[in-house]
Formats: C-alpha cells, structure tokens, sequence
C-alpha cells in the first residue's frame, strides 16, 4: 500500500489502506489470546498486562473499522481472516512471522514485541522501517490530503474494555482516533507511556518488561528494564501451530479444535455484521464468542501432542 506515490492516493486507495488496517489490527489478536490462555494463574503481572492488551487491540480494530465506515466502506473480517503462521498485512515489519504457540519468551520477543516495534524504540537500536505507527501515519497524511466528507452511518458507539469506541465525524476525530492507535502500541516519541491518562505503558514496552522480567523505569535520563521483578508465569506448553494446522489430531482434539473454529466463524460473521448494519449488538455478540474461545482452548493446551513430547495441542484460528 504505501509503495503508491503519495500523489496517487486517492479516496479508493484510503478506503483500501483502511481495509490493510483491520486486517492488521485483527492478525494480533489470536496470538496474543493464545499467549494470554496459557497462562495458568491469570493474577499474574504478566497475564493481566496481555488481557489489557487484547482489549486494547479490539479497541483499535473497533477504530478503524469506524474509519471505514465514515468513508462509506464496509470491513470484511472473516474474508480476510489471517492464516497462521504468516507475515503481517500491508508490508508491515517485513521478515516478521506471526505464529501461534502458548507464551514464550521466544513468542514475547519474536511476535508479541515484533508485531508493536516502534521505528525508533526508547530502549533501544532502530527497528526495520515500517512500524505499524508509521503505516498510520500515511494514513493520516492521506485523510489530511483529501479531507473526505465522513459520515458517521454504520459507525459504533460502544464500550470496549476501559475504551470507549465513538464515532468519527471530523477531521479532529480522524486525528485522534490514529493517535490513540500508534501511542497505545508504540509509546510517544518521548515516553513509553500509552498518552493516555490511565498510566499504562504502551504495549512494545509492556511486551519487553515480560520478555526482560523487570518493569521499565528511566534513570539519567534513559529508560532501562530495572525496576520491579515481572516473574514470567508458569504456562500450559501449547506448540507452535505449523503451517497447514495440525497433522491428523486425534479425535478429542478434532473435536475441540471443530468446536473452536466454529464458534471462531461465528465471531468472524458478527464482527462483519456489526459493521455492515450500524448493530452494537452483533458487536456485543462477537465480544461473548471470543469470550467462548477460552474453554476449547484451555482444554486444547491441555491435550497432549503425540509421541515422546511435553507440548500440547492449541487453537489453530481456522474459519469454517
């Protein structure tokens, strides 16, 4: 998408680029639910800054599929269901791969805190050069550059975690709608802090403080892993998905793995039809479908994988 010269960025590419950024926003989700299931003891620092998370990025995906709506666009989510283990939509991070598993060290750092990476971290060495914030900024260049008329007709209204979604009716709105996007994944150019007033840190810096086990603090001047232990929690050990899904899973598991991905399509279609009819009901009833997900999940990663092997099995995300 951003390869196309900025001159010939019309309203068709805007809509398409927006269409990039659902499938964006919805490709994090299910590895970080699976990261967020394996955890046993969800009282943990680490399961608790993952479960905010997931709210965060619903929230983002309920964002821009308004952004879409304003420009007269409908989100086609369950046509666009990401498969697994893939790269990011929209070019974003090229040479990361998105993979599903139970949570790892390996997972924190590789996807977790891959898929958030700003283009210039506060803690560290530059990342490649499309982070997902600066795929936003093209964004706002665009709305800035055509100021479309938006409309506020299928648009949600609706309570997402400790968000709440609103429509889009200005440019002020467009504004601000990105910025919450990049500072609640990203941090600020100054501070890892989300920009909001709730005192989270942005979910980059969120990921690494489980990936380093201390909490970020800034001493002279620099931000550095030195505060508070963050103990990395005891998991259920689900393996990696591999490409293609699960290789002939025994029947119990076929049956978990079919009532999961069942209810997933259910949730794919609501997601859809909340956005093609202005209902903040089907959106309500997606949200209590993945809130279903966690039971076949659990006991997946409690089934064990064949042979001589401590790892078990887990959601693969396939819609029916």
């Amino acid at each position: 998408m951003v390869a196309v010269p900025r001159e010939q960025r019309d309203i068709d590419w805007l809509r398409a680029a927006l269409h990039v950024a659902v499938e964006i926003e919805f490709a994090t989700i299910p590895p970080y639910l699976c990261g967020w299931w394996s955890v046993r003891n969800r009282k943990t620092d680490a399961a608790r800054l993952i479960r905010r998370i997931v709210s965060d990025e619903m929230y983002h995906l309920g964002i821009v599929c308004n952004l879409l709506a304003a420009l007269g666009g409908r989100p086609r989510i369950k046509e666009a269901a990401p498969v697994y283990p893939g790269p990011l939509p929209g070019g974003v991070h090229p040479g990361v791969t998105v993979y599903l598993s139970g949570l790892t060290r390996e997972l924190v750092r590789d996807v977790m805190m891959a898929i958030e990476a700003p283009a210039a971290p506060l803690t560290g060495r530059a990342h490649d050069a499309m982070s997902i914030g600066l795929f936003y900024d093209e964004l706002l260049k665009a709305f800035r550059a055509l100021a479309p008329e938006l409309s506020t007709e299928r648009q949600l209204h609706e309570r997402i975690g400790e968000d709440t979604l609103r429509p889009v009716g200005s440019a002020a709105d467009v504004e601000h709608a990105i910025e919450i996007i990049k500072d609640q994944g990203e941090g600020t150019a100054r501070s890892p802090s989300d920009g909001q007033e709730d005192g989270h840190i942005a979910h980059y810096y969120a990921f690494a403080e489980i990936h380093h086990g201390r909490r970020l603090r800034e001493t002279d001047g620099e931000w550095r892993f030195t505060g508070a232990p963050v103990p990395f929690p005891d998991t259920r050990p689900m393996a990696r998905v591999p490409a293609g899904g699960w290789d002939r899973p025994p029947a119990g598991a076929r049956r978990l793995l079919d009532d999961f991905d069942t209810t997933y399509t259910r949730l794919l279609e609501a997601l859809d039809t909340a956005w093609a009819e202005g209902d903040r009901h089907s959106l309500r009833t997606a949200v209590r479908h993945m809130r279903r997900l966690e039971t076949p999940a659990v006991e997946l990663m409690e089934t064990p994988l064949p042979g001589a092997t401590d790892q078990t099995y887990g959601p693969q995300f396939r819609p029916r």
